[in-house]
C-alpha cells in the first residue's frame, strides 16, 4: 500500500509540474504586467521597479528570457526552493530555511501579489477556499444522501413507477447545465417564490457582523448547493442502479436469501457493499469537478468561493490570481482521485493493493 502511494504521488506530482508548464506559458505575456499593475498612470522609474519585481528585467535592465522567468515562477509556487535572505524578507514567505547567502527551503508556495489589490495571492485564494470547500461538500452531500437510495430503490423495483421516474429524472439532471439549472433557481426559489421560501437571489456564506467580524450564514447555501449537485445525483443515481442490477444477479446474493437473511439485508449490507465501486468513483471524480468547476454556479449567486473569485479576476486582468486558482483545483483534483483508489481498497477487498 505504501508503495502504490508513493507511486500515486508520483504521478500526481508530474501532472501537477505539467500543469504549473501550462499554465505559466498560457498567461505570461498577455499585456504588459508592468502596466496592469500600476494602471494607466505612472512614470518609467515605477514601471522599471515593477518589471525588476516580475522578473521580466534584472537589475541592468535587460529583458529576461522566458525560461529564466519560469524557472523563477517554479522557484516561487515550489515547496522546496531555493531563496536569499532578501527575497525572503521581500517575499515575506512562511516555512523553514537553512544556509549561507542562497538558502534551501521548505515553505508556503508563494504564489506571488494580485496586480490589482497587491496583497498576496495564496491570502485571497485561502480566504475564498471555505467558501468552495464548503459549497462541493454540500452538493455531494445532497447528492450521496439521495442518489445511492433513490438508486438501489429504482434497481430493486425494476420497471415499475419508481424506477422509471428515477431514470427520466437522472437524464434530465444529466443534460441540464448547471449554469442553466442555476438561472431557474434563482428566479424560481430566490425570487417568485422568496416569500414562502426565504432564499435570496444571491449571498455569501459569511456576513459582517457590526464589530466588523464574519458571521456564517448557511442560509445562502441552499441553492447553490442544490443546484451544483443536480448532476452528480442523477450521475449517482444511475451508477447505483446499473451496479445494483449486476450485483443482484450474483449467485452469493441467492445464497443469502437461502441462508434466511432479510431482504433488507441482503439487499443493503451485501448487495450495496460490492456495488459501491463505481459510486465512490462517481463521488471522488465529481467532488474533484465541483471544487474545480463551481465557478457559474458562484458567480450567478454571488458566492464567495475560488470560482467567484477567478471569474472577478479574469475580468479585470488579474492572472496571478487566476494562475494560481488553477493550481490549487489541481492539487486538490490530483489528491482526491489518490484517495479515491486508497478507497477501493477499503469498500471491497478484492482490489486492495498489496
Amino acid at each position: 500500500m505504501v508503495k502504490f502511494i508513493a507511486r500515486k504521488m508520483f504521478y500526481g506530482l508530474l501532472v501537477l509540474a505539467g500543469v504549473v508548464v501550462l499554465v505559466f506559458f498560457l498567461f505570461q505575456g498577455f499585456g504588459d504586467p508592468s502596466r496592469i499593475v500600476m494602471g494607466q498612470t505612472g512614470d518609467s522609474t515605477t514601471q522599471s521597479n515593477i518589471r525588476k519585481e516580475l522578473y521580466l528585467i534584472n537589475e541592468k535592465g535587460d529583458p529576461v528570457p522566458t525560461f529564466k522567468q519560469f524557472l523563477y515562477y517554479l522557484n516561487d509556487v515550489s515547496p522546496v526552493c531555493l531563496h536569499s535572505q532578501s527575497e525572503i524578507q521581500k517575499k515575506k514567505l512562511r516555512g523553514f530555511f537553512t544556509g549561507g547567502e542562497r538558502k534551501f527551503g521548505i515553505k508556503i508556495p508563494y504564489l506571488r501579489k494580485s496586480y490589482q489589490s497587491k496583497r498576496e495571492v495564496w491570502t485571497i485564494l485561502m480566504q475564498a477556499l471555505p467558501g468552495t470547500l464548503m459549497l462541493a461538500l454540500a452538493a455531494m452531500i445532497i447528492a450521496v444522501l439521495i442518489g445511492i437510495p433513490l438508486g438501489v430503490l429504482a434497481a430493486v423495483r425494476q420497471n415499475s413507477w419508481l424506477d422509471t421516474s428515477a431514470i427520466f429524472s437522472s437524464i434530465v439532471g444529466i443534460s441540464a447545465p448547471s449554469f442553466f439549472m442555476g438561472i431557474i433557481m434563482v428566479y424560481l426559489f430566490g425570487f417568485v417564490l422568496s416569500e414562502w421560501t426565504g432564499l435570496h437571489i444571491a449571498g455569501s456564506w459569511f456576513l459582517i457582523d457590526d464589530e466588523g467580524q464574519r458571521r456564517l450564514t448557511l442560509q445562502n447555501l441552499v441553492l447553490p448547493a442544490v443546484t451544483l449537485g443536480i448532476r452528480p445525483l442523477a450521475i449517482i443515481t444511475q451508477l447505483t442502479r446499473s451496479a445494483m442490477l449486476d450485483v443482484l444477479d450474483q449467485d452469493y446474493i441467492r445464497t443469502a436469501y437461502a441462508k434466511g437473511l432479510s431482504r433488507q439485508a441482503v439487499i443493503w449490507k451485501h448487495g450495496l457493499r460490492n456495488a459501491l465501486n463505481p459510486v465512490i468513483t462517481a463521488v471522488t471524480g465529481w467532488f474533484a469537478e465541483l471544487l474545480a468547476g463551481a465557478f457559474f454556479v458562484e458567480y450567478i449567486f454571488g458566492w464567495q468561493g475560488i470560482g467567484k473569485v477567478t471569474v472577478d479576476a479574469l475580468e479585470k486582468l488579474d492572472y496571478p490570481v487566476v494562475m494560481g486558482s488553477v493550481l490549487i483545483s489541481a492539487t486538490f483534483f490530483i489528491l482526491i482521485n489518490i484517495l479515491a483508489d486508497i478507497l477501493y481498497g477499503v469498500v471491497d477487498p478484492r482490489v486492495r493493493i498489496s
